[in-house]
C-alpha cells in the first residue's frame, strides 16, 4: 500500500513535470501506487499537497546547507562553501528549481500560507551574520553587509545560471551544463562574492 512519503515522492515529480496548474492528481496517485481517496485522506487537496511538496523541497535543500557547518570554517572559506553549494545544489536538483519557478508565476499563494519555510531561513540568516562578523573582526571582510541581500546574491548567482542553462547554452552555443563548464561558473561566482566582501 502506498505511504505518505511515496505519494509525496510521486507528486514533486509530477509537479516539477508539469506545475500545479498541469498535474493530475490521477498521474500522482498512480505514480504512488495508490487511488485518490488515500491522496485527499493524506493532504485534502491538490493544493495542500502542492504546498507539501514546496515546504519539503525548502526543507531539503536547508538541511544539506545547515550540514556545510560553515560556524567552524574560516570567514572566506566558509562563504565559499556556500556558494559553492548552493550552485552545486541547484545543478542536482532541477526539480527544486522547477517547482520555485512555479511558485513564482503563481506570485507565491502558496507559499505565503506556510509557517515552516521562513522558520527555516531565519537561523540560516543568523549563520550568515555570524560569518560576516568574524570576517569583520579579522579584517577580512568589509563592514556594513546585509546578510539577506548577500545570501539573495548567492542564491541568484546559482539559480538564474540553473534555470536559464538551456537557453543560455544554445545562445552562447556552449554546453554551459558540462562538468567544466559548472566548475568555472563555481569559480567565477566564488570569485564575485569574495570580490564584493573583501575589506
Amino acid at each position: 500500500m502506498a505511504t505518505r512519503d511515496s505519494i509525496l515522492e510521486a507528486a514533486r515529480a509530477e509537479f516539477a513535470l508539469r506545475g500545479l496548474a498541469g498535474a493530475r492528481v490521477d498521474e500522482i496517485a498512480a505514480r504512488a501506487g495508490a487511488n485518490k481517496r488515500m491522496l485527499y485522506a493524506y493532504f485534502g487537496s491538490k493544493e495542500a499537497l502542492w504546498l507539501t511538496v514546496l515546504e519539503g523541497a525548502y526543507a531539503a535543500k536547508r538541511a544539506e546547507e545547515r550540514a556545510l557547518d560553515v560556524a567552524a570554517l574560516p570567514p572566506a572559506e566558509a562563504m565559499a562553501q556556500l556558494v559553492r553549494f548552493n550552485l552545486r545544489y541547484t545543478a542536482a536538483h532541477p526539480e527544486f528549481v522547477a517547482l520555485l519557478n512555479q511558485e513564482n508565476l503563481h506570485q507565491a499563494e502558496y507559499l505565503r500560507h506556510s509557517e515552516r519555510v521562513p522558520a527555516l531561513y531565519s537561523p540560516l540568516l543568523d549563520t550568515l551574520r555570524a560569518v560576516l562578523a568574524r570576517g569583520e573582526a579579522g579584517g577580512d571582510f568589509r563592514q556594513g553587509v546585509d546578510p539577506l541581500q548577500l545570501y539573495v546574491t548567492i542564491v541568484a548567482l546559482g539559480h538564474f545560471y540553473i534555470a536559464n542553462l538551456h537557453t543560455l547554452s544554445t545562445v552562447f552555443g556552449a554546453g554551459l551544463g558540462e562538468p567544466a563548464a559548472l566548475a568555472a561558473r563555481e569559480r567565477h561566482c566564488i570569485e564575485v562574492v569574495l570580490g564584493y566582501l573583501r575589506a
